[in-house]
């Protein structure tokens, strides 16, 4: 399928596209949040903290003005998913804090144990799709025992805090899926 010279994309089909790909990591996150997590599978999760419905404390967002990665892995509490977004309460540092997060903040989702990245341009909601929202409650899952470990076998960081780059064990690349994975390129 070729475009045509000046062709307009009236039906806006990467905007469907990018709808599509935060689906699947909010299903991601509705299964975790119903069933915990299974394997080895985990969540970083990198979001625009100044996006207008994030809601994180007042000194987490001092810390990180622009965005912040959460880890979803051995210890969070009350992940729960609705329409617009999901809330979680993880520990930073020992204080255990809430967060809400919007689908439409998010600039990244990878599941690192599989290889699986989803690259997204962050947007805000719309005023009449921004009306707050509770997220559902969700008890928390037991995890087990052992506490969580870093990859060289010394501490993991704070729960839920974003470990320096320099800190975190190197990663396979994995698969970004971006819109232009969609497109046809035929020149």
């Amino acid at each position: 399928m070729t475009e045509k010279a000046g062709a307009q994309d009236l039906l806006g089909y990467g905007g469907m596209v990018e709808c599509a790909m935060r689906t699947v990591m909010r299903r991601a996150l509705e299964k975790v949040a119903a069933e915990g997590l299974p394997g080895d599978h985990h969540f970083y999760i990198t979001f625009q903290t100044g996006h207008s419905r994030v809601q994180v404390p007042d000194w987490l967002r001092k810390r990180y003005p622009r965005e912040m990665t959460i880890v979803i892995q051995h210890r969070f509490w009350g992940l729960a998913c609705d329409d617009t977004g999901f809330g979680i309460r993880l520990s930073f540092g020992g204080r255990m804090e809430q967060l809400r997060i919007p689908y439409g903040a998010v600039q990244v989702f990878a599941d690192p144990s599989v290889n699986f990245v989803l690259q997204f341009e962050p947007v805000e909601e719309s005023a009449a799709a921004a009306a707050p929202r509770q997220p559902a409650s969700v008890e928390p899952f037991r995890r087990p025992a052992q506490g969580p470990s870093g990859a060289d076998g010394g501490p993991a960081a704070p729960d839920g805090a974003e470990k320096p780059a320099e800190d975190r064990p190197a990663q396979p690349p994995g698969e970004v899926v971006t819109l232009d994975s969609f497109r046809n390129r035929k020149s």
